[in-house]
């Protein structure tokens, strides 16, 4: 069976070929259609099902992933490896990769072409912004993006909006406010570019210096999504179908003055949610650090850890349709 990356042989593959998502890589939300995230949500849902009946599957049984992660994951990295174990699959780990042949000064490409040898698809973490369409531009099995410096992380922003549906019915009509660090939250990025294919009103909450980058504003923009910025929370809260919180990215600072200066300017408490709709979801991509008090964890409206949750259904998702077993 041949790939339809460059026709080189996937051995064992029999794939459905009736979706555009197989042997497809995922590195930006910007390939997405409304087509496409229907599709993709569907198959989320009927992954949930299985899960919940049965609790995995020998859908994937035979396949290899390789989960590459340059930077420190908790989440993201345990979701994908428990979606492939779920799917039936097996993992090759590498989560250090100071004690891999990158320590010596492997180049990607060649840890990539290293590494489909071994894999069927390869899930990347990368510091570097672009570095998983490099990834990608290489390889020959599928890539996907579990983010890239402070890009995109499209499985994030997809497993974001499937929340954000599976908590109110709906997406269209919504208002949505992101809060926090929005200028390196790559989480933000890919939700927000997501979002305009919507008809939503956005609103972003944040200090001068974590303000949402021009080109997201611009395509916002463009795509008739007007962006409101605010700088208290508290002028969002009441409005807000969904509020959107990220953390401040101490590691993104080239400067910690300024990060001391902005760590602590938003807290989710329980006073603050007592503004908020009754009907609404508060949301957190985590890890958190301190912008969502514990004692909110009970409100009903908390749905972060669902939100996690959720994560492992999407990449269950897309593991299967780019090995076009879907």
């Amino acid at each position: 069976m041949t790939s339809p990356k460059n026709g080189q042989k996937i051995v064992g593959l029999a794939p459905n070929r009736e979706h555009s998502f197989y042997g497809r890589d995922i590195v930006s939300v910007k390939q997405f259609s409304k087509q496409d995230l229907g599709y993709i949500f569907t198959v989320a849902d009927e992954m949930r099902g299985i899960v919940k009946r049965v609790g995995a599957t020998d859908l994937l049984k035979g396949y290899v992933l390789a989960n590459l992660f340059y930077e420190p994951s908790t989440r993201t990295s345990s979701s994908f490896i428990a979606a492939m174990q779920r799917l039936g699959g097996s993992v090759i780990p590498i989560h250090g990769v100071q004690y891999s042949s990158v320590s010596k000064g492997e180049s990607l490409p060649d840890t990539i072409r290293t590494l489909e040898c071994y894999a069927d698809v390869i899930v990347l973490r990368h510091p570097e912004m672009g570095a998983s369409e490099i990834a990608a531009r290489y390889a020959t099995k599928p890539i996907i993006s579990a983010g890239d410096g402070i890009g995109e992380h499209p499985t994030q922003g997809l497993l974001d909006l499937y929340t954000i549906y599976s908590e109110l019915g709906t997406i269209d009509g919504l208002h949505v406010a992101m809060v926090g660090d929005l200028r390196n939250g790559r989480t933000v990025h890919s939700l927000a570019r997501l979002l305009r294919m919507y008809d939503v009103s956005l609103t972003f909450v944040a200090p001068e210096i974590l303000r949402l980058p021009d080109d997201v504003k611009g395509e916002l923009t463009e795509a008739g999504r007007p962006v409101r910025e605010m700088g208290r929370v508290e002028d969002a809260i009441e409005e807000a179908d969904v509020l959107y919180v990220t953390r401040v990215q101490k590691e993104r600072f080239a400067d910690l003055r300024d990060y001391e200066a902005v760590k602590g300017c938003y807290e989710i408490t329980p006073e603050l949610m007592s503004r908020a709709k009754q009907r609404m979801a508060l949301m957190h991509p985590l890890p958190r650090v301190g912008e969502i008090r514990y004692d909110v964890d009970d409100d009903p409206r908390a749905a972060y850890f669902r939100q996690m949750e959720n994560g492992m259904y999407i990449r269950m998702a897309l593991l299967a349709a780019v090995l076009g077993k879907a």
